[in-house]
C-alpha cells in the first residue's frame, strides 16, 4: 500500500477492498461497513491519481460516498446513471473497470476527465458541459417508457450546474411529462440548505418511502376530485406542512417529489433513501443530498476553489507543482490590463458566468467589487445582461470562454449583434485546450462570430498584443467586439506599460520576403517565425505578417501580400468558414484567384481532436511549424518542391 493510501484509510482497515471491486456488480456482495471502508479506499485512491495526473479533485472528493451508494443500490450499466458536468466522475469509473488506466486521466491516449459515451457502456451520455443531464436523463425516460422498458434513469447534478437555465427547462418538462426519473441533487455549496442531522435522515427515508408516496398520490387525486376551493387548501396544507420540515417547495411546483436534505457522505442515510426512491411508482423525484467538495482530504476541505481544478501537487502537503516558466498567464495579462483600463474609465464593468478565477475576473472584482459581476452558469443571461449594460452607456467586457460563448449564440445574434451594441467579448481558452480535450477547445468562435454583420473579431499573438488589444475594445463605441486568446502562458514578449488602442483593421509585418507569404491570425505566430527560419534555410525568402483583425480584415496588407509573393498561407486556430474562409473571399473578389497566386489556408482538421499537450494536438492538426513548411511545399507542389531544397 502506498503512503498516499495510508493517509487516508481509517486505522480500522484491514485488506484493501477497491481491489476485489472490479466493476459495479462487485459492490453487491460488500456489507454496509465495508461500503464504508471501500468509500475511504476510493477517495484516497483518487486524490493520489489527481496527483500524478491534475484535473479536477473537489468535486469528486465531495461524491465518492454517493458514487459508492448508486452504484451498491442501482443496477448499472442497465440502470443508467448521468453524471452532469462529468468533472466529479473520477471515483465512478475507478469502479466502472477503468481504474487501470486511471493514471491516464486528460493525457494523450488515455482516459477522458469528463465522461464519455465512447470510452464506457457505465457512461450513457457525454458531458462537459454543465447542466445537460435532466435534458438528457428525460430523453432516455421517454425512450424507455416508449420500448415498453422498466430500468431506472438517474441524474446528478451539482457543482453549481442548477444555476443554469437549462436545469429548470428540463425539471419543468420532467414535471409536466410525469416519468419516472430520479434527480439528485448534490448541493455541495450548502446553497439550498444544509441537512439537519438525525430528524433530516428520517424525514428523508419517511417521504421517500412507498407508504407516503402511495397516500400522498391518492391525496392528489383525492384533493383534484373535492370541490376546487377545498381541493386547493388541501393540496397547500400538505405541501406547507412537508415545506416547513423539509423545503423543496420550488421543485414540487416543477412537478417533482423532493425528498431530502440528506447528509451526502452518511451511507446510513443515503442507502434507505435510494433504495425508496429506486422502488417508487411515481413521476419525477429529485433527491437533495448535501456533500462538502474536497471531503476527506484536508488540503482542498479548506481551500475548495484553489482545489476545484489542480495540477500535478504532493499528496502529503497538498502543495500543486508551478511551472517553471517565467511568462505570464494570458488571463491574467488579461485581467491585469482591464483592472489599468477601468481605473480610467468608471463605466468600464466585468461579466463572467461562474468562471471568476478562470477568466481573471477575480483579480478584478478585488478593486472593483461593485463593478463585476457573477451570473452563475447562465451564459445566455450574461451576454443579455451585458447588452442591458451597454445599452445605458457602460462598457461591459463579458469574460466567457470560446466553448461556453457557444451556449449563448442566440443572445449574440439578436441582443448584441442585431442592436449593434458596444458588448466587448473577451474570449478566453481559443485553440486547443491540452488536457480537457474537445468539449473545452475553442474551435468555433471566428467561424460562427465572424459571419455576424458590424462585429470587430481581434487574436492576440502574443501577450504584449493582449494588453493593446484590450485597450482597443475600450475605445470601440460604436459596434461590438470579440477579443480572442489561448490558454496557458505567453510568449515571454516583454509588456507594456499601458495599452495602446490599435487602428481597426489594420495588422503588421514582422519580416518581409519575396516568395512565400505567412498570414498568421493568433497565436500561431511564433510557429510562423519558426516554419520562416526554416524555410529560409530550404532558399525559400518569406514573409512574416500577423493580421491582428479577422474582422474587418486588412484588404490593403492582403493584396500586398497576393501580388508579391508566389504562395500565401494563412493559419488560424480555428475550424473551417473563419479567418481564412474571410480571406479567400477578399482574393475572389478582387480578382486575385485567377492570376495564379497559390494560396492555402491552414485550419483545424474536420476532427474533434482527444486530449493531450496542447503542443502535441496543434502538431496532430498541422498546424506547428513542421506542418506549415509542409504546406509550403505541397501548394509549390512536388517538382518545385525538389528544385528548391536541390538549390538550398
Amino acid at each position: 500500500m502506498s503512503c498516499a493510501w495510508s493517509l487516508f484509510l481509517p486505522e480500522t482497515s484491514k485488506t484493501p477492498l477497491l481491489d476485489r471491486v472490479r466493476v459495479p456488480a462487485d459492490l453487491k456482495n460488500l456489507s454496509v461497513e465495508q461500503l464504508k471502508q471501500l468509500a475511504h479506499e476510493l477517495r484516497a485512491e483518487t486524490i493520489d491519481a489527481v496527483a500524478k495526473t491534475g484535473g479536477h479533485l473537489g468535486a469528486g472528493l465531495g461524491v465518492v460516498e454517493l458514487t459508492v451508494a448508486l452504484h451498491y443500490v442501482f443496477d448499472t450499466p442497465r440502470d443508467r446513471l448521468i453524471w452532469d458536468v462529468g468533472h466529479q466522475a473520477y471515483p465512478h469509473k475507478i469502479i466502472t473497470g477503468r481504474r487501470d488506466r486511471i493514471r491516464t486521466l486528460r493525457q494523450g491516449g488515455g482516459l477522458s476527465g469528463f465522461t464519455k459515451r465512447a470510452e464506457s457502456e457505465y457512461d450513457p451520455f457525454g458531458a462537459a458541459h454543465s447542466s445537460t443531464s435532466i435534458s438528457a436523463g428525460l430523453g432516455m425516460a421517454v425512450a424507455r417508457d416508449l420500448s415498453g422498458q422498466d430500468h431506472n434513469v438517474v441524474c446528478v447534478i451539482g457543482d453549481g450546474a442548477m444555476s443554469a437555465g437549462m436545469a429548470y427547462e428540463a425539471m419543468n418538462n420532467a414535471g409536466a411529462h410525469n416519468e419516472r426519473l430520479i434527480v439528485i441533487l448534490n448541493d455541495n455549496d450548502m446553497s439550498i440548505a444544509p441537512p439537519v442531522g438525525a430528524m433530516s435522515a428520517y424525514l428523508a427515508r419517511l417521504i421517500s418511502g412507498r407508504t407516503y408516496l402511495t397516500l400522498r398520490d391518492i391525496g392528489k387525486q383525492l384533493a383534484h376530485r373535492l370541490p376546487k376551493f377545498i381541493g386547493a387548501k388541501a393540496e397547500r396544507a400538505e405541501e406547507f406542512a412537508r415545506g416547513f420540515w423539509t423545503g423543496g417547495t420550488l421543485f414540487e411546483e416543477l412537478g417533482f417529489y423532493y425528498v431530502g436534505p440528506i447528509d451526502g457522505h452518511n451511507l446510513d442515510h443515503l442507502l434507505p433513501v435510494l433504495r425508496n426512491v429506486r422502488d417508487a411508482e411515481v413521476g419525477p423525484i429529485l433527491v437533495h443530498v448535501v456533500t462538502q467538495k474536497g471531503k476527506g482530504y484536508p488540503p482542498a476541505e479548506t481551500s475548495a476553489d484553489k482545489y476545484h481544478g489542480v495540477v500535478k501537487f504532493d499528496v502529503a502537503t497538498g502543495a500543486q507543482f508551478k511551472s517553471k516558466s517565467t511568462a505570464p498567464q494570458y488571463t491574467t495579462v488579461f485581467a491585469q490590463s482591464l483592472i489599468k483600463e477601468a481605473r480610467k474609465d468608471p463605466r468600464i464593468v466585468a461579466i463572467t458566468a461562474a468562471m471568476p478565477s478562470g477568466t481573471g475576473l477575480d483579480l478584478f472584482a478585488k478593486e472593483f467589487p461593485n463593478r463585476c459581476f457573477d451570473v452563475g452558469i447562465a451564459e445566455q443571461h450574461a451576454v443579455t445582461f451585458a447588452g442591458g449594460l451597454a445599452a445605458e452607456g457602460f462598457k461591459p467586457f463579458a469574460a466567457i470562454y470560446s466553448t461556453f460563448l457557444q451556449r449563448a449564440y442566440d443572445q449574440v445574434v439578436h441582443d448584441i449583434a442585431i442592436q449593434r451594441l458596444p458588448v466587448r467579448f473577451a474570449i478566453d481558452r481559443a485553440g486547443l485546450v491540452g488536457a480537457d480535450g474537445p468539449t473545452h477547445a475553442g474551435s468555433f468562435d471566428v467561424t460562427y462570430l465572424g459571419c455576424l454583420p458590424g462585429f470587430v473579431l481581434m487574436a492576440a499573438a502574443d501577450e504584449a498584443e493582449l494588453v493593446h488589444m484590450v485597450a482597443t475594445q475600450v475605445a470601440i463605441d460604436d459596434r461590438p467586439s470579440a477579443l480572442r486568446y489561448p490558454r496557458g502562458e505567453g510568449c515571454g514578449v516583454p509588456l507594456p506599460a499601458e495599452g495602446v488602442p490599435l487602428e481597426i483593421g489594420k495588422g503588421r509585418v514582422l519580416r518581409e520576403g519575396n516568395s512565400v507569404a505567412l498570414l498568421s491570425y493568433g497565436a500561431r505566430l511564433g510557429e510562423c517565425l519558426k516554419a520562416a527560419d526554416e524555410l529560409k534555410t530550404l532558399g525559400l525568402s518569406t514573409t512574416v505578417a500577423d493580421a491582428r483583425f479577422a474582422k474587418p480584415l486588412d484588404t490593403e496588407l492582403l493584396l500586398r501580400l497576393a501580388r508579391e509573393h508566389e504562395v500565401l498561407i494563412t493559419i488560424e486556430e480555428g475550424a473551417i468558414g473563419g479567418f481564412g474562409a474571410h480571406v479567400l473571399q477578399t482574393l475572389a473578389e478582387h480578382g486575385i484567384l485567377d492570376r495564379g497566386l497559390k494560396v492555402r489556408a491552414m485550419v483545424l482538421p474536420d476532427v474533434f481532436i482527444d486530449q493531450d499537450t496542447p503542443a502535441a494536438m496543434y502538431a496532430k492538426a498541422g498546424l506547428d511549424a513542421r506542418g506549415i513548411v509542409a504546406k509550403v511545399f505541397e501548394a509549390l507542389g512536388k517538382d518545385a518542391a525538389e528544385a528548391t531544397i536541390m538549390r538550398a
